[in-house]
């Protein structure tokens, strides 16, 4: 066995210890009626189109009688969730989320990951062990969550198209396992932006293209249950939960409890920030697309998509373990790492909760309150300004510098030749 193989052996057993008791907890000595409730909605999905069952009419068992809320395309790839009992089925699935943990920390940190040379292995093993105790991530476990495949997904294809670029393959990072990724959840969708706004025509072609083709598929194998989605429950928020909840850390979810009552006035102040989160978010990942830096893209991406879709739990923010790879880099410059630092501590503490807690305290100090409520939106705001701070700005400075050495070697060429 070769010393980089000894070497990730080590750091699939440190993830692997650091993820157990996690895992003990919510699949063992957790209560058996929340177990996995939401792996449980896609499970049924899938049962849903076996048995005939309408997939939209369904509700999982007592206590929660939760509705299938994602698009018609999904339930066709939970169909694997039948194939074992459903206790099985939550260890494979809780086992699949660390494995994609582990991957997506192999993606987003790739620049401090390869100065260990063979130890990277070891190095990977350590960010994924304490990135298992990241909320978020924490919070997919428990509820049997989606969010680990949609961020791999992502994070893949836009690296890999970075990879690919140069090649003559029209296929090569074309953006269909983000197509993929949006025909299941949809907020992925805002990587077409992207796209458009960096000029990807090719990227943006074969996204959408595989995206339609697969929901077309799915209508015509489920006419009446894709016309359902499509004309009423995608318009139904209310089908996802209570959206003014702490849970719900979106723009939407903060104006539901800051803002004025449900009505034309919240829905403008809603219309209004996400058209700003819009503009700011996709400037600055055009900026990325042009620097290079495909991590930095998705993370972007990840926080405008968080930001603005209707309802984001809590355990959506897992967009934050690229963020966090993102804004270290290489680990060399001393403010990105504190700034990283302190960016997976807020991940790591229940904030939200902490300030549910205090909005309920009337003692406590309200406007504190709120910000720790809605602590995740604040948090992907200040992501997008760090790593425009941090990260963008220092390299396009770097780049006039380097452009105007350039120049002056240019124009100095001739007198030097004189």
């Amino acid at each position: 066995m070769d010393a980089n193989r000894r070497w990730r052996l080590l750091g699939v057993a440190l993830l692997i210890a650091s993820a157990f008791p996690l895992a003990w907890h919510y699949l063992v000595s957790y209560p058996q009626e929340n177990l996995q409730v939401d792996l449980e909605v896609y499970r049924e999905g899938a049962r849903a189109l076996v048995t005939g069952t309408p997939l939209y009419d369904l509700r999982t068992s007592q206590p929660q009688f939760l509705p299938f809320t994602y698009p018609p395309f999904a339930a066709f790839t939970a169909l694997p969730l039948l194939l074992a009992p459903f206790h099985v089925i939550v260890w494979v699935w809780t086992a699949l989320q660390y494995a994609l943990l582990w991957f997506t920390v192999g993606l987003a940190f790739r620049p401090l990951l390869d100065r260990f040379g063979t130890r990277a292995g070891l190095a990977q093993g350590v960010v994924a062990a304490a990135g298992v105790w990241l909320l978020p991530v924490a919070e997919g476990v428990r509820f049997g969550q989606v969010n680990a495949v949609v961020v791999a997904l992502c994070l893949w294809d836009v690296t890999r198209r970075q990879r690919a670029e140069n090649t003559s393959s029209w296929a090569g990072g074309s953006g269909i396992t983000v197509a993929l990724a949006a025909a299941v959840k949809l907020t992925p969708g805002v990587f077409w932006l992207h796209w458009a706004l960096a000029r990807r025509w090719r990227v943006l072609a074969a996204s959408v293209t595989t995206a339609v083709v697969v929901t077309v598929g799915s209508w015509l194998l489920l006419p009446p249950a894709s016309a359902t989605y499509w004309t009423d429950a995608l318009l139904d928020p209310g089908r996802l939960g209570p959206n003014g909840g702490t849970s719900n850390q979106s723009i939407r979810g903060v104006v539901l409890r800051l803002g004025p009552a449900p009505g034309p006035a919240a829905s403008a102040i809603w219309l209004i920030c996400v058209i700003l989160v819009l503009i700011g978010g996709l400037s600055l990942s055009r900026q990325f697309d042009r620097l290079g830096e495909p991590v930095a893209v998705v993370a972007v991406v990840g926080m405008v998509a968080f930001l603005v879709s209707p309802v984001s739990w809590v355990h959506h923010m897992h967009w934050g373990v690229v963020v966090l790879g993102a804004l270290l880099g290489n680990g060399r410059d001393l403010r990105r790492v504190a700034a990283t630092l302190v960016a997976a501590v807020l991940l790591w503490i229940r904030l939200p909760w902490w300030g549910a807690n205090l909005v309920a305290d009337h003692h406590a100090n309200r406007v504190l309150a709120r910000l720790v409520q809605n602590s995740y939106s604040l948090w992907a705001v200040l992501a997008m300004v760090a790593l425009w701070l941090l990260v963008a700005r220092p390299a396009v400075q770097a780049r006039h510098r380097e452009e105007a050495r350039q120049r002056e070697e240019l124009d100095s060429t001739p007198a030097r030749a004189g």
